[in-house]
C-alpha cells in the first residue's frame, strides 16, 4: 500500500508545489495564462500544419512572430495595467493554446472571425493581430466576439480594434441576428454542454464552405465532436500541457472539411 502511495504521490508532488508558488505569484482566478512545453508547442504546430495544409515550419514560424511581437506584448502589459480589473490579471503575458488560435488565423487568412466569450479579450487582441499581419499581405479579414458582460474585452483597444470588435449581449442571440459568412468560429462563453452545442447548431448555416470550428471547451464536453459527426466534418483534439503550473491544461477541439 506504502508503495502504491508512493507512485500516486509522484504524479502530485509538482503540481502541488505548482500551486502553492501560483497561489503567491499569481492574481488570476480563472481563464489561467501559462505557456506550453516545449514538445506540447510543437505537436499544436503540427496538428494546425494538418489541418490547414501548410508546412510546419511555417505553422512554427507563425508563433514565433506571434511569441516575438514586442509591440503586442507591449499593449496587453499596458492594458492590464491600466484596467480597473487588473487586480486579476497577471501583468506577464502568456499566450498557451491561443498560439494556435493565431496560426490558424495566419494559415487560414479568413475573411471572418467569430469568437463567443472573450473575458478579458487576449484571445481578441491576438486574431486581430494575425488579422493585422494577414492585411498586410493583402488578405482582408475581420474580428467579432461576443460576450454578456459588458466589461469583457477591455484588452481590444488601440490599433487592434480597427480589425474587430466585441458584440455584446446573449451569445445565441448575437449569433442568430450575425449575417456574415463565417471562416473561423472559436466558442468559448457559457461552458454548459447544453448551451455550447447550441451555438454549434446556431453557426452550422452561417459557415463559409471551407470553415473551422476551434471548440475551447472540447476538454469537458464532447459536443463539438457529436456536431463533427453529424455534419461530415473531421475532429481533432489538442491537449495542453502547461510549462510550470498546476493547471492540467485546456485544450482545442478542431472541427474541419476534409
Amino acid at each position: 500500500m506504502l508503495y502504491r502511495a508512493r507512485i500516486g504521490w509522484w504524479y502530485f508532488e509538482k503540481s502541488l508545489g505548482r500551486l502553492v508558488k501560483w497561489l503567491f505569484v499569481s492574481k488570476e482566478m480563472t481563464n489561467f495564462t501559462y505557456n506550453l512545453e516545449a514538445s506540447n508547442r510543437r505537436y499544436l504546430a503540427s496538428i494546425v500544419a494538418s489541418v490547414t495544409g501548410a508546412p510546419l515550419e511555417v505553422i512554427l514560424g507563425y508563433m514565433d512572430e506571434l511569441e516575438g511581437d514586442d509591440k503586442l506584448r507591449a499593449h496587453l502589459e499596458q492594458a492590464t495595467r491600466q484596467s480597473e480589473l487588473s487586480f486579476i490579471a497577471d501583468r506577464e503575458i502568456r499566450y498557451g493554446r491561443r498560439l494556435g488560435w493565431y496560426a490558424f488565423v495566419r494559415a487560414l487568412k479568413p475573411k471572418v472571425v467569430v469568437e463567443t466569450g472573450v473575458d478579458k479579450g487576449l484571445g481578441s487582441c491576438l486574431l486581430t493581430a494575425a488579422l493585422q499581419r494577414n492585411h498586410a499581405e493583402g488578405h482582408g479579414g475581420r474580428y467579432f466576439g461576443t460576450d454578456i458582460n459588458r466589461r469583457a474585452g477591455y484588452l481590444l483597444a488601440g490599433e487592434y480594434s480597427g480589425f474587430g470588435r466585441i458584440l455584446y449581449g446573449d451569445s445565441i442571440e448575437t449569433l442568430k441576428a450575425f449575417k456574415e459568412s463565417i471562416d473561423l468560429f472559436i466558442n468559448g462563453s457559457d461552458h454548459s454542454a447544453e448551451y455550447e452545442g447550441a451555438e454549434y447548431a446556431i453557426v452550422a448555416g452561417k459557415l463559409s464552405e471551407r470553415a473551422v470550428i476551434l471548440g475551447d471547451n472540447s476538454h469537458a464536453t464532447d459536443k463539438l465532436f457529436e456536431f463533427s459527426i453529424a455534419n461530415r466534418r473531421r475532429f481533432l483534439f489538442f491537449q495542453e500541457r502547461p510549462l510550470d503550473h498546476w493547471y492540467p491544461g485546456a485544450g482545442i477541439g478542431i472541427s474541419f472539411k476534409p
